[in-house]
């Protein structure tokens, strides 16, 4: 589902002229740790309760060697049932105009994707769900 996802979002980028994000372990795991987190500690935010941004945990990575700077942006999603699906998520994403901006950002290079099945509780409806997480990144080297 992580490759899947990737794939429409780049199938998107590529619609609109936009070169396709090559996929990067570190946001990789990144974004499966955002997952695992928002699910153990029971919310839905791109902030952790510690105050961790996704920069910060980017930053943490080695992806930011060698690199004078970096930017990044995070897309995060959930979805139950059919409405779970990389398809119905990414297309979410696009109707959300700050979602798609960060999807459309001719800046960004690199993704991360993590999908993971399971909801944290405060978004729990009783159905199985699943939830995303995608974090983009570009390192500049000057």
């Amino acid at each position: 589902m992580d490759a899947a996802t990737l794939c429409l979002i780049d199938e998107i980028r590529a619609a609109h002229g936009l070169h396709p994000l090559r996929s990067n372990s570190q946001l990789g795991s990144v974004a499966a740790s955002q997952l695992a987190s928002m699910v153990r500690w029971n919310y839905f935010a791109d902030v952790r309760p510690s105050g961790q941004t996704p920069m910060s945990l980017v930053v943490g990575t080695r992806y930011r060697a060698h690199a004078a700077r970096i930017s990044v942006g995070q897309n995060i999603a959930w979805g139950t049932g059919a409405l779970s699906t990389p398809a119905n998520i990414v297309g979410e994403w696009m109707a959300s105009p700050p979602h798609r901006q960060i999807m459309l950002s001719g800046e960004y290079r690199d993704a991360g994707v993590a999908v993971a099945a399971g909801l944290p509780g405060v978004v729990r409806s009783g159905a199985g769900g699943a939830i995303y997480a995608v974090e983009f990144g570009v390192r500049r080297r000057r």
